[in-house]
């Protein structure tokens, strides 16, 4: 959506267009950005990491590894996948920070990536040291407090960190969003279901944490939904079940309080986190797959030059993430279909433009 809205222009009048155009799309714009007058070391090395972003590209129909470091809004550890955003040059922001005013809850967290604090809850908890526990509790509870992923520290910070008219990718609770700033103001892309039929509703302000911003139009005047009850309905699904599913996903990792005498004996600290990491990505796939069948994802784009709205199937394209991790597994597909089977597949691996 990024760079529907900004350099990708799709063909007029199309109305249908599949997650594996899509793709096309973006491995031809990877290739046309090539920069022109380089060094011959900044051409490997560009050529390397163009090489490396096509081995992953697929991976944006399903989900990103991303794993948010709480010190920044820009500050993420450093995954294959970031390459993606480098290359295209999105930058990628988050809001889940530690606020420094708080000493206790910073010490605890300190430099730690969220894979890395799961680990050192759990080193904590088996400790024998009062003072790591007690570290190991505040941190939990840190990450129970923040478990929608955003702080109002990490709001102050975006605001100032976004540049005014920027366009770029919002990590928060298991979602990238498409941001910009306008006059000073913060505002997300709407792709919430509930706003299918909201053909006027396209942004809508990020001024709070609890998700209840204004709406606008492309202009960025504000426009209340037409059926304000449906789509608040359908917005507040939405928000309950990444709020629930973020919870979920932290609390069965951080919060397995397993049954410590099925664990080997000898077991080291970072085995363990590992087992753990496994069971929530476990989880996180069986999430997504009773979620391929849910309604398709409203997202809006920017083609020959005016807003127009694609319909992008959950499955396809639209990719959700956790904080460690963001996988989404499809369906496995039946040999043999009737004729009428075979058409509603066509019609959900497709997207249609509005």
């Amino acid at each position: 959506n990024v760079l529907l809205l900004s350099q990708i222009k799709l063909p007029p009048m199309m109305e249908i267009i599949t997650a594996e155009q899509l793709m096309e799309y973006l491995g031809d714009y990877i290739l046309d950005a090539k920069p022109k007058e380089i060094s011959e070391i900044q051409r490997l090395n560009y050529e390397q990491n163009m090489s490396d972003a096509m081995a992953i590209l697929h991976k944006l129909q399903t989900g990103l590894d991303v794993n948010v470091k709480f010190t920044g809004v820009r500050v993420f550890e450093y995954t294959p996948e970031c390459i993606v955003f480098d290359l295209l040059d999105i930058p990628l922001y988050h809001g889940w920070l530690v606020d420094p005013q708080v000493a206790d809850i910073v010490k605890a967290v300190g430099n730690c990536s969220y894979n890395q604090l799961v680990e050192k809850i759990i080193s904590c908890k088996q400790s024998d040291n009062s003072e790591l526990v007690s570290e190991g509790f505040v941190a939990e509870q840190f990450l129970n407090n923040t478990a929608t992923q955003l702080t109002y520290h990490g709001l102050c910070e975006l605001t100032s960190a976004v540049q005014e008219g920027e366009l770029c990718v919002f990590f928060r609770n298991n979602h990238f969003s498409t941001m910009t700033k306008y006059k000073g103001q913060l505002y997300l892309l709407v792709t919430d279901q509930g706003f299918l039929t909201e053909e006027k509703v396209v942004w809508e302000s990020l001024h709070n944490v609890d998700g209840d911003g204004n709406f606008c139009d492309s202009e960025f005047h504000l426009r209340p939904p037409s059926d304000p009850e449906t789509v608040y309905r359908g917005q507040q699904d939405q928000i309950d079940q990444d709020y629930l599913m973020a919870l979920s996903l932290q609390q069965e990792q951080q919060n397995q309080e397993i049954n410590w005498e099925q664990i080997p004996e000898g077991i080291s600290d970072l085995e363990l986190a590992k087992k753990l990491q496994e069971e929530e990505d476990r989880r996180a796939s069986q999430y997504y797959q009773e979620q391929e069948q849910a309604a398709a994802q409203v997202c809006i784009c920017n083609s020959a030059g005016f807003i127009s709205h694609v319909i992008f199937p959950t499955q396809q394209v639209q990719g959700a993430a956790s904080p460690a991790s963001a996988r989404q597994s499809g369906s496995n597909e039946r040999k043999r279909k009737e004729p009428r089977e075979k058409e509603r597949e066509k019609e959900k691996n497709s997207c249609v433009l509005l």
